[in-house]
């Protein structure tokens, strides 16, 4: 597709000055869903795509230090883009970065470099890796939106031919004017040997895959910047932060902020924040959302250097989240010093003998993961005298991984449960939620048969549930100096039952534990491990269920969305004493697809039946699907659009955001 083509005729020599690229994000005023309008000004032009895709084809530094790279920006449709505007809609902003890795080293230094004062204090001013400026593009061809890129940065005189070189580009299209209400980025990287050999020394070591697991996606610096192989041509050793002296070296900084409130410096009541151009970014409150010692969370396969962080250990790396180790003096280090990375994998090797070892696997076991724990096996064998008015009767098995038998007297915990009806769980003489202890009971070869004290309401109709959830607490390297406690957790199980002999349904399937784990690595940590299953949470998560102290709604649909919305929300949600204002989430809550399943996020597929308790302290009763919307906008207007839109009848949000309406869900958290 030509957006433009008579361009490539007569604008071939076109030079465009680096200097008129678009204002920054920052300086644009903000947008809103309600401001999208496609169609607005679009006499300007035939028609507006949006999208913006930059593609580095080539790059050279030639015997002079001249550093030149061609590319292409073309549009979601793969048209080329003018990034002037003037022959297709929107401006976009272009900016490189050179890099090289110097000989025997794994890391890049930048060739793109600024000096960077501090606006804090008195600080000395120091060198940071940054984007070229002042360099010329050159128009190339049109038609594909081909053009030439000259830095104004050259390479020095005796730059080394052999070595590995990057060249990382970004762009950022400005259709605002169009009412678009966002930017459309992305970014690339291309890698060369200026002498022509093939690359082999490359820096590899985490991809962006695994950051969107939490980031969804990543994008640093307002967007643009979503490729790790992008962010490590600037993150360099050279990059040093001028108000703070911090380093922004990767391996270091990528540690410090996730491990942010957890930091031993934090810890003791300091801080740890960069300033990047004014602004002040303090990761001291970011509270990582697993356990730190899932290194592979990050640190997983699907990069060349994907066991870099047991492979290579160094005194940055290791000093980032260990920062209470003084590697000159040997404090908190066996009291070795250690003057150079040297010898650090000779006590620190990559392969685990033990739990807890010197190895750097062992040592970042996270205790309810070892491999050592004799584990939890639960299954419910059958369920007899389950109709309406009954208390059922539940056999079930307990073993450990092995398929041993288990004394479950002897467990730190567990529970059966029976809640319904299916369609969606309640207390009350609609359903029921009873949670209950059997350990007393005796059982053979590890089976059981217990009677439950609580009955299945008389009016029960339809599917039931019975649960079954187990603990154990278990020592791990007991009679060393390394004996530690861990949970051992039974994945929680689940059957369901009819009550009066028609069809079993399941509880329907909302959102996934194993989407959950993407972020969370083990929802163990809820309820002391008891409970890590998202189809258990929802039996007693229910439309009824509210917390003791604050009295706010705690059923599911409404606690996630309100803990995870976090510091954007319009109103403190407290639940005991944790304000869940002070919660970051990482991603985009506009993409509800994160968590749900099966396009349950849709208001046309809300299987709730029940009313559910007070939310956001507006009004006395919230329907199902106003509940889960109201978790995220919990502000008075949202209440009141809901309740207005509310009758005897029902909810009637079906008519404006079902699927394909005007306000449809999708189109209004489009992203």
């Amino acid at each position: 597709m030509k957006i433009y083509p008579a361009l490539s005729r007569c604008l071939t020599a076109l030079i465009i000055s680096a200097s008129m690229v678009a204002a920054s994000a920052a300086e644009r005023p903000a947008k809103t869903n309600k401001s999208y309008n496609p169609n607005f000004q679009a006499n300007a032009f035939p028609f507006v795509t949006t999208g913006a895709v930059i593609k580095i084809k080539n790059a050279n530094i030639a015997s002079d230090g001249t550093i030149t790279t061609r590319f292409t920006v073309t549009d979601s449709k793969g048209a080329g883009l003018d990034i002037n505007g003037v022959y297709s809609p929107g401006t976009s902003t272009i900016r490189f970065v050179a890099a090289y890795i110097p000989k025997g080293q794994s890391q890049y230094t930048a060739y793109t470099t600024a000096v960077d004062k501090s606006i804090t204090n008195s600080n000395p001013p120091q060198t940071q890796a940054s984007t070229d400026s002042g360099g010329k593009f050159t128009l190339v061809d049109a038609a594909t939106g081909t053009y030439d890129y000259t830095f104004a940065t050259k390479a020095p005189a005796n730059f080394d031919v052999a070595a590995t070189h990057s060249i990382g580009g970004q762009v950022q299209r400005d259709l605002t004017a169009f009412g678009f209400p966002t930017l459309f980025m992305s970014d690339d990287v291309f890698n060369f040997v200026p002498n022509g050999s093939p690359v082999t020394n490359v820096r590899d070591v985490i991809n962006e895959a695994t950051c969107n697991n939490c980031h969804d996606p990543m994008s640093a610096h307002g967007g643009p910047r979503q490729k790790m192989a992008y962010c490590v041509l600037c993150h360099t050793p050279q990059s040093v932060n001028p108000d703070t002296l911090n380093t922004v070296d990767m391996k270091v900084f990528i540690h410090k902020l996730h491990m942010g409130s957890s930091l031993p410096s934090v810890q003791a009541g300091g801080k740890y924040f960069v300033v990047h151009r004014g602004a002040v970014t303090d990761f001291s409150d970011i509270v990582f959302p697993q356990d730190t010692r899932n290194c592979t969370s990050c640190h997983a396969a699907g990069t060349k250097q994907a066991d870099n962080w047991k492979t290579n250990p160094s005194r940055a790396a290791c000093g980032s989240c260990h920062e209470d180790v003084n590697f000159a003096t040997g404090q908190n280090h066996v009291n070795l010093p250690q003057v150079d990375d040297n010898q650090c994998k000779n006590c620190h090797t990559n392969v685990e003998y033990n739990d807890f070892d010197a190895s750097i696997p062992g040592a970042h076991v996270v205790p309810s993961n070892s491999v050592s724990l004799p584990g939890l096996v639960t299954q419910i064998v059958k369920i007899e005298n389950n109709t309406a008015g009954n208390a059922p009767t539940v056999t079930f098995k307990v073993t450990d991984k092995a398929g041993n038998p288990i004394d479950i007297s002897k467990l730190a915990r567990i529970r059966v449960t029976l809640a319904g009806p299916n369609t969606d769980y309640q207390t009350g003489p609609a359903g029921i939620r009873a949670s209950e202890d059997p350990s007393k009971t005796a059982g053979t070869n590890g089976q059981y048969v217990y009677t439950m004290t609580n009955k299945i309401p008389a009016a029960a109709t339809g599917s039931y549930t019975v649960s079954i959830e187990a603990t154990n607490s278990v020592t791990l390297m007991a009679g060393t100096l390394k004996s530690t406690t861990a949970t051992d957790m039974a994945k929680p199980v689940q059957k369901y039952f009819s009550v009066d002999n028609s069809p079993v349904v399941a509880r329907r399937n909302v959102v996934s534990t194993d989407k959950c784990a993407a972020c969370h690595q083990n929802l163990g940590f809820i309820h002391t491990g008891n409970r890590a299953d998202t189809q258990e949470c929802v039996l007693c998560h229910n439309p009824m269920l509210t917390d003791g102290t604050s009295k706010q709604s705690v059923n599911f649909a409404t606690q996630i969305h309100s803990t995870h919305r976090g510091a954007d929300l319009a109103n403190p949600y407290i639940l005991g004493t944790t304000n869940y204002q002070e919660v970051r989430y990482p991603g985009d809550l506009r993409d509800c697809a994160t968590c749900h399943v099966n396009n349950s996020y849709q208001v046309d597929n809300v299987g709730a039946k029940a009313m559910v308790a007070t939310t956001g302290g507006f009004i006395p009763q919230t329907a199902p699907i106003s509940a889960a919307c109201q978790g995220c906008h919990d502000d008075k207007a949202t209440a009141s659009h809901a309740l207005a839109n509310t009758t005897a009848l029902g909810e009637s949000c079906l008519t404006c955001h079902g699927i394909g309406a005007e306000f449809a869900v999708d189109t209004v958290h489009a992203r």
